[in-house]
């Protein structure tokens, strides 16, 4: 028996995802927020907001209800901001009934709580009473590209090993291929980090400092990336794989990156409340540098690039001079790991 899937959240990537579901003969319920922009879907089957251009399949369920979109669904998948997440998982999960299995694709991290999507998940389902595996979809995909049919490789990752099946099987497709994963925290460390960096690289390139310097930031940002997962408890080679360098590699240098376009306009000079005003969508970096931050304090991992992107966003602190004290920290090993490997 087909399953409605209920997608919740119409940005690019959740229009995306749903068109990749429709076609592939899925029944798919689509959430939108913003006013009339449901009803646009529905009447010229393009999402002229996050999308313009691209035609829609007829058979996508537009609406603004939560309640209609999630009726009888048997997965629910959450595209929207991580600032907003707990609420509207909120709302979702008082109009389920029966087992769902929740599928997050957001890429944040709380800043109150510091919890990441998959734990805002659980917390809300648990909290009334319904049996609702977790997984995390994620990997180097930007939406458009996956709308116009790009071949694209992205992982399914979540403790609970037939869950993520159910979500590799619901989404493959000859143009979407979906690996499992049993590490969805390594994951969504991931997704959270490689916007950071990001904007880091997207300062770097604004200023013309090269592709050595690019080079450099990429690859110390997983090094970043992967300290922090570690000590969190997530498995170090999630960090190498799609999720980890493949995500980050394309955010830090495509240009459909609304995070490495936040770092560009730095580097010209502007203030990040005009770059702001200036995006209709989010570049979740901005916001989530500050709960990784503080996550970061919090566990004792040093993180140098998220230091130097947080004083530049919050500290009016001038590129050039975060490039330049990155460059004069004091010179240490590669990886502590590997340096403690000489001989006395």
């Amino acid at each position: 028996m087909q399953e409605k899937v209920a997608i919740i959240g119409a940005g690019a990537w959740g229009t995306a995802l749903a068109k990749v579901l429709v076609e592939k003969g899925e029944k798919v319920s689509l959430w939108v927020f913003e006013p009339g922009l449901a009803e646009r879907i529905t009447s010229r089957h393009e999402n002229d907001l996050y999308l313009p251009g691209l035609k829609l399949p007829k058979k996508i369920q537009a609406t603004p209800d939560i309640a209609e979109a999630v009726s009888g669904a048997g997965y629910l998948v959450f595209v929207v901001p991580s600032r907003f997440l707990r609420k509207v998982v909120k709302t979702a999960s008082e109009k389920i009934k029966g087992e769902v299995i929740a599928i997050s694709c957001t890429k944040g991290l709380e800043e109150r709580k510091l919890s990441f999507p998959t734990e805002i998940l659980r917390q809300s389902f648990r909290a009334r009473g319904i049996p609702a595996p977790v997984v995390v979809l994620s990997g180097p995909s930007f939406a458009r590209e996956v709308a116009q049919g790009v071949p694209t490789a992205v992982v399914s990752a979540s403790s609970d090993r037939e869950a993520a099946e159910q979500v590799q099987k619901l989404f493959s497709n000859p143009l979407f291929r979906v690996y499992t994963n049993p590490d969805p925290l390594g994951v969504e460390i991931s997704g959270v980090l490689k916007n950071v960096v990001a904007i880091a690289v997207g300062i770097s390139d604004g200023l013309d400092l090269g592709l050595n310097t690019r080079a450099a930031l990429i690859t110390r940002g997983l090094a970043e990336m992967t300290r922090l997962g570690v000590k969190l408890g997530a498995n170090p080679l999630t960090f190498s794989g799609l999720s980890g360098m493949g995500d980050l590699v394309l955010t830090c240098t495509g240009d459909l990156s609304r995070n490495r376009q936040v770092g560009l306009a730095l580097a010209q000079g502007k203030k990040l409340d005009e770059i702001l005003a200036g995006m209709k969508a989010v570049a979740e970096g901005v916001s989530t540098v500050k709960a990784v931050r503080k996550l970061a304090h919090k566990i004792g991992v040093e993180m140098p690039i998220v230091e130097q992107v947080f004083a530049v966003l919050y500290k009016n602190k001038e590129p050039i001079q975060a490039a330049s004290d990155l460059m004069a920290r004091r010179l240490k090993y590669e990886h502590e790991s590997i340096g403690r490997g000489w001989p006395e």
